[in-house]
């Protein structure tokens, strides 16, 4: 075994060590929202399909770029619709008397009408 091959093994050992340790760490109600941004952040994995792309020189390669660029790219759509779901649930709610003048109506609530 290489040295090389050897320290990334230990970083990656390493890095799954810390990750599991700082994600057990976190309360439930903060785990969805750390999650959708850490998806959106993994653009970094399209980049690296990208450059795979780039380099490819063999069908492996070229289906190695793809799945990375396909999974980068789901994970990233999926961080944002997650994210928009979340902040959805913090957006006012438009009440009666805002429909009515957005409407170009009296501002009165809707109803029957009168006169009728």
């Amino acid at each position: 075994m290489s040295q090389d091959l050897l320290t990334a093994i230990t970083i990656f050992v390493l890095a799954i060590l810390v990750g599991f340790e700082v994600i057990s760490k976190v309360p439930a109600t903060l785990h969805t929202p750390l999650m959708s941004g850490a998806n959106s952040i993994h653009g970094i994995v399209l980049v690296g399909g990208i450059l795979i792309a780039a380099e490819a020189d063999n069908p492996v390669s070229y289906a190695l770029a793809f799945v990375a660029i396909v999974f980068g790219s789901a994970n990233v759509v999926g961080g944002y619709v997650v994210t928009d779901r979340m902040l959805q649930m913090f957006r006012r709610k438009p009440t009666v008397a805002a429909a009515g003048r957005d409407t170009g109506g009296s501002g009165a609530p809707a109803g029957p009408a009168s006169g009728a």
